[in-house]
């Protein structure tokens, strides 16, 4: 498909940040897809990510899985929007597979924009809703992924990192295709629509639908999720509270910083390289 071609390797100068540098084009499903958490991010996907791996999911995929962890990913999310918002080829189970096949659990943005596809895709998959207070989940969100979509450093580092280039346009086309490209204005409108229509997606299931979707809120902690999943209680361990306002923030700006480091150490090794070529290249000359 057409992002996905333009995937190139990681710079070998890259060395400030951790990412890998996997083509998913080249994976295939290695173990089952069994929860399907369609709740929007900022509703606690983080802290529930945690809190899978924690019951032995492995793995859960989160946006931080594209944006920090695999940005080769991002390519094939922007296919997957190119077939749902842009007449693009389609996105079957196999190219889900590909992308997804690593993890036993999929959550956050930009999954949620394929909630229909997802549930589609996956049949045998449990779905949970992670709920929140609309109008606290609009004004986090504001204050965070809304915020971050307009950051002028990522905006000027998606020119010249490696990772950028693929995170901040995919970033920016789920705001433009799910929120409309009006998160401030019609925001809580499609938070509500969303969640409404995942609940007739299951009630049309019928029979097959019965016992197959948990709504929860992260304050529920464990006894909800764990009873869903028929998974035991985790003993003397708090459930997971993770990436707040805050949090979010400071890791975004921290990976804006290393990233600018990426890009000037790259372009530093240029230039001692080119020297170094030169002092060769006027050594052998003036030997002649």
């Amino acid at each position: 498909m057409a992002n996905s071609r333009l995937y190139t390797p990681k710079p070998i100068t890259d060395i400030f940040t951790a990412d890998t540098d996997i083509n998913r084009r080249n994976c295939r499903r290695t173990v089952p897809m069994k929860v399907l958490i369609l709740g929007l991010g900022r509703t606690g996907t983080a802290s529930m990510r945690a809190a899978m791996r924690e019951l032995g999911y492995v793995d859960t995929y989160h946006m931080m899985s594209a944006s920090i962890e695999n940005p080769p990913d991002c390519l094939l999310w922007r296919d997957a929007f190119d077939a749902k918002y842009h007449n693009g080829p389609a996105f079957t189970r196999a190219d889900w597979d590909q992308l997804l096949g690593h993890c036993q659990a999929v959550c956050d943005w930009p999954a949620v924009a394929f909630a229909p596809e997802l549930i589609a895709a996956y049949p045998e998959a449990k779905i949970i809703l992670t709920n929140r207070d609309v109008d606290s989940w609009h004004a986090s969100t504001l204050k965070t992924v809304n915020w971050r979509v307009n950051d002028w450093e990522l905006e000027k580092l998606k020119g010249w990192s490696w990772a950028a280039s693929m995170y901040k346009p995919m970033l920016q086309e789920f705001f433009d295709c799910f929120f409309q490209g009006d998160f401030e204005n019609k925001g809580k409108q499609i938070y509500t629509e969303h969640y409404e229509n995942v609940r007739n997606i299951v009630k049309a299931m019928g029979p097959a639908g019965e016992g197959r979707l948990l709504e929860c809120k992260i304050t529920d902690g464990w006894e909800k999720l764990c009873d869903f999943l028929g998974e035991a209680i985790p003993k003397d361990r708090p459930f997971p509270k993770v990436n707040d306002n805050n949090d979010f923030i400071a890791r975004s700006r921290w990976r804006n910083r290393c990233q600018t480091m990426n890009v000037v150490f790259r372009y530093i090794c240029m230039l001692v390289g080119g020297a170094l070529v030169y002092i060769c290249l006027m050594r052998i000359w003036n030997m002649l």
